[in-house]
């Protein structure tokens, strides 16, 4: 196959030597361009075997030739079939195993191999060595192979992934599935001898932190890490406490020389500042060398309506050639909550109007593309969104990167949900050691993320089992110490423990009036005030329940049609509780923003609820992304400035009442309805974007139902069709009929 390397001018020596390389390198992979230098990265997609084991099947020994292996390609996950299906899924041990020809000269060079994610423990081995072990299903980490590679022969890598529950494993618990497996790409990295480290939690080895910001200037401190190892050595010595191996040669000098060079390029590839420092690099150590740049007059990351990112190249030289390279995003701003006004990006006010979002789409599972994530982030945006609470776990690099480059601020999360211990376990130390390392996964590599502006510690954490005081208190020093730019926050559901609520730096509240609480949103809204630190706070939850076939009109909150676990989902229910939520929010300045729940729906194998099991189907778009609900609309009409009409309740096409409500979502200030080409008058729109016909008379039959809106002279029409059919008798269930499935239309 042909490898399309770039060969930067700086030092094609070292790239050309690089290409060459790799060009004996068989194995059947997807090249990644390196941009800068002469690192390479190489996706190790293309063909894999793959095979579920038994949970009593050895943990250190993968199955022979024998064995049920399928070929499979990267990333793959394992359990969404039967979970989709509302089936439990399969929660226990698979192998997935790939091999890689080496080429016989790779004198000089290091080789790791990263995977962005494997659920929910990973165990690795490459030629039968066994490089270590990776507890967390959501964040990146690497080790490195270049001690147990044979150059000119075929070397077998195999992975162990287990996403069984561990009692020292977050999340314990949660209302979402738990896919098993390689969902994320696995890449392998080549450098020089004295790189960049890979090895620092998954991370890119740089962090730049914007000590200051303001429109005058910008201060940032670059911590790089350095990682300087002779390769292709016989001497090893084991490093358990970082989960690699490396080497140990006399050949190589104890130390060398080299110099760092830190270069911030502007848009439109102009250096804007630059910083270069000679250091000295030691054998098996991987030193922290720190520089300071300050940018005058900065160009502002301003969220959607500038999302300006700059370009950071660290490098590392040897004598003036470029030996090792990393390439970073970097957006400028600053942040804050005011009590009383609420959030401010770069000292400009702004409404956090946001949605949670969890990965993960429908006959995929967690196993999305570069292609779904950017689908998702663009159908946020159509909607009017600014944020997204990415839950309840680490989300890809990928993701990451979309929502810097569409200026949509990221709520980042720690899988901590719902308990710190499972009933009946005593984890000791060990949870909360495991949930510290996740969370220097989370901090370290996504630090340098424009988008990301907090940090997550908790979602829902309730009574039961082991005090999580402690835990959550020193996460949230932990998350500082990581990162003091950002401030911390927690999702509560409830006030059971007031103080775990005011460790944080912020506080998020799940609430679900109208669906699984009271009737009423603003009033506790108002009595939540007090509870944080500081007396302001965000809707970090709320939202209700949808059918896209299932349709009740004359809904009122005295005669509540749902169940909320059972089989009625009417669409307009979810439409009448968004409706009165956000009015509610949207009247609250100190509420400094809101994440709905949720943008999509999401996979829990065990709900039985609404039209179809294993789905919570709160979200304002199916699972497969394919179908918009009337609620969509509803907040693009809020949200997005873009003129729009839309009649909701579409879906409820044949009607057995000749009287019928007419609504329509719209941004105009007033809107005209006609039926049948009949003119019925025009509304004004509220202070929510509705405009209503409380009775309209539907003919026998079919009726056309159009609507228009005008905007100077831009005209914007929506129009659907109803049958009203005499006698028709539309039966619903009882709110507590949670079993039995409606029959409609009968």
């Amino acid at each position: 196959m042909k490898l399309n390397f770039e060969i930067p001018h700086k030092n094609k020596t070292a790239s050309v030597a690089i290409i060459l390389l790799l060009a004996f390198i068989s194995f059947s992979f997807t090249p990644f361009q390196s941009k800068e230098g002469p690192r390479t990265e190489v996706l190790l997609g293309g063909k894999w075997s793959f095979v579920t084991v038994d949970k009593d099947y050895p943990k250190d020994k993968a199955p022979g030739d024998s064995a049920a292996w399928e070929m499979i390609s990267i990333p793959h996950n394992y359990g969404y079939l039967e979970a989709e299906a509302g089936k439990e899924n399969f929660r226990g041990p698979a192998w997935y195993r790939k091999m890689i020809d080496i080429p016989k000269d790779i004198k000089g060079k290091r080789i790791f191999v990263k995977f962005e994610a494997a659920s929910l423990v990973a165990d690795v081995w490459i030629n039968g060595k066994y490089l270590g072990q990776h507890r967390g299903g959501f964040s990146a980490f690497t080790f490195e192979i270049s001690n147990f590679v044979k150059p000119g022969e075929e070397n077998k890598l195999e992975v162990r992934t287990d996403n069984a529950p561990k009692p020292d494993v977050a999340p314990l618990a949660g209302d979402f599935t738990i896919f098993g497996g390689l969902y994320r790409p696995v890449h392998l990295i080549i450098t020089d001898e004295a790189c960049i480290t890979p090895l620092d939690h998954g991370s890119p080895g740089v962090s730049i932190l914007q000590t200051k910001v303001t429109k005058n200037e910008a201060v940032l401190d670059i911590s790089t890490q350095v990682s300087y190892l002779a390769a292709r050595t016989d001497l090893r010595t084991p490093r358990p406490d970082i989960g690699i191996l490396e080497a140990i040669t006399d050949a190589a000098p104890n130390s060398a020389k080299r110099t760092l060079s830190f270069t911030l390029f502007d848009a439109e590839g102009n250096i804007v500042v630059s910083d270069e420092r000679p250091i000295v690099i030691q054998r098996l150590v991987t030193p922290m060398y720190t520089q300071h740049v300050t940018v005058r007059r900065p160009h502002l990351w301003q969220g959607q309506s500038d999302p300006y990112l700059y370009r950071a190249v660290i490098e590392l030289k040897n004598e003036g050639t470029v030996t090792d390279c990393v390439t970073q995003s970097v957006g400028l701003r600053n942040f804050r909550v005011d009590p009383e006004k609420g959030f401010f990006l770069n000292d400009q006010y702004l409404k956090l109007q946001g949605v949670c979002l969890h990965q993960g789409q429908d006959h995929k599972g967690w196993a999305v593309t570069a292609e779904d994530e950017q689908q998702d982030v663009d159908l946020i945006a159509e909607m009017g969104g600014n944020a997204i609470r990415a839950v309840h776990y680490q989300h890809s690099d990928n993701f990451y990167t979309i929502c810097d480059k569409a200026g949509i601020l990221v709520w980042a999360e720690l899988p901590v949900v719902n308990q710190v211990s499972l009933p009946g376990t005593d984890p000791g130390l060990s949870f909360a050691q495991t949930t510290t390392e996740q969370l220097r996964d989370l901090i370290r590599q996504n630090i340098n993320h424009a988008s990301i502006f907090t940090w997550c510690l908790f979602n829902e954490v309730q009574p039961g089992g082991k005090d999580p005081h402690r835990d959550i208190r020193d996460l949230n020093m932990q998350a500082h110490g990581e990162d003091p730019t950002r401030p911390t926050i927690v999702a509560a559901s409830h006030n059971w423990w007031p103080e775990l609520n005011r460790i944080s730096d912020w506080v998020g509240f799940n609430t679900y009036p109208f669906w699984y609480t009271g009737n009423e949103a603003g009033k506790s809204f108002d009595a939540r005030r007090p509870i944080p630190l500081i007396p302001a706070f965000c809707i970090s939850e709320y939202g209700a329940g949808a059918s896209m076939i299932q349709h009740q009109q004359h809904l009122t909150l005295k005669d509540k049609p749902v169940a909320t676990a059972g089989r009625w989902h009417p669409e307009e229910w979810q439409s009448y509780a968004h409706e009165r939520i956000w009015k509610d929010i949207a009247d609250r300045r100190y509420i400094w923003g809101s994440f709905l729940w949720q943008m999509f729906e999401s996979c829990t194998w065990n709900r039985r609820e609404g039209d179809r099991d294993g789905i919570n189907d709160k979200g304002l778009m199916t699972y497969d992304r394919q179908r918009k609900k009337d609620t969509y609309f509803f907040y693009k009409a809020n949200w997005n400035p873009e003129p729009m009409v839309y009649i909701t309740s579409r879906r409820h096409v044949r009607r057995g009442q000749a009287i019928t409500p007419v609504r329509v979502y719209s941004n105009a200030s007033l809107v005209e309805l006609k039926v049948n080409g009949k003119s019925i008058g025009a509304r004004k729109t509220n202070d929510i974007r509705i405009a209503e016909w409380q009775e309209v008379n539907l003919a026998p039959g079919k009726n056309t139902i159009a609507v228009s809106a005008k905007w100077g002279s831009k005209v914007v029409t929506d129009s659907c069709e109803w049958e009203y059919v005499p006698g028709l008798k539309e039966v619903y269930p009882t709110p507590g009929d949670k079993d039995g499935k409606p029959v409609v239309g009968k």
